[in-house]
């Protein structure tokens, strides 16, 4: 009596999955012409039936190590980026023509180092009303997006930092957040406390306003 085997069974037992080093290269022809990080369920539908792509990102990661390019992790998905110590030589292509405003920079270092924050947590922190144009034009850069509603009162929304927020600044993860300290270190925030934060005497810097200024960026 033949033993009867499962359709789809018999197709696994058919079907021949191609070798790593192919899946590797399959992998990395995604990312290159992704301008955006790629999530493995991504490269699992474009690639073959059988494909293992989390292997073959793990080779083609270590292949680059100590290159000029790198496969990097942007949250759940990946990415092939310039080496970190290389960055200098792009300074030339890029034209920063306008910054963001302290009000700006303020919500957004208090979402990604708080996150979920609420529009009320952010405006406890920073002791000022948050302005909704603030908040659009962080949605509007994609470096934020809405969380999920909080389990109080209002249910209100929460917001929280997204990948491309996380790309841009060169991060796996949020955890990844330098310390202000290291931001000091690196000159990327001046010696004063930033809002919310114990000065070295123990008292609390006091909270800035926005000292009715309108826009959003300043030149």
């Amino acid at each position: 009596m033949s033993e009867t085997v499962h359709p789809k069974a018999r197709e696994k037992t058919l079907f021949k999955a191609p070798p790593i080093g192919e899946q590797e290269r399959m992998v990395e022809a995604i990312l290159f012409a992704s301008a955006e990080p790629v999530t493995l369920k991504d490269m699992a539908e474009r690639m073959p039936l059988g494909c293992d792509p989390a292997e073959a990102v793990a080779y083609l990661r270590k292949r680059y190590e100590g290159r000029g390019v790198n496969v990097v992790r942007v949250g759940e998905a990946f990415a092939i980026r310039t080496a970190p110590d290389l960055g200098f030589l792009m300074q030339k292509e890029t034209v920063e023509q306008r910054k963001l405003s302290r009000a700006a920079i303020e919500t957004l270092a208090i979402i990604a180092y708080h996150q979920p924050a609420t529009r009320a947590e952010i405006e406890e922190i920073r002791g000022v009303a948050v302005s909704r144009g603030t908040i659009d034009l962080l949605l509007e850069l994609d470096w934020i997006r809405f969380g999920r509603r909080k389990m109080t009162p209002g249910r209100p929304v929460t917001f929280i930092v997204t990948e491309a927020f996380l790309d841009h600044f060169s991060l796996e993860t949020a955890r990844d957040l330098p310390g202000l300290r290291d931001l000091r270190a690196a000159g990327l925030l001046d010696s004063r406390s930033m809002p919310g934060e114990e000065d070295p005497d123990g008292e609390e810097e006091p909270l800035l306003n926005d000292d009715g200024q309108s826009e959003l960026f300043k030149e």
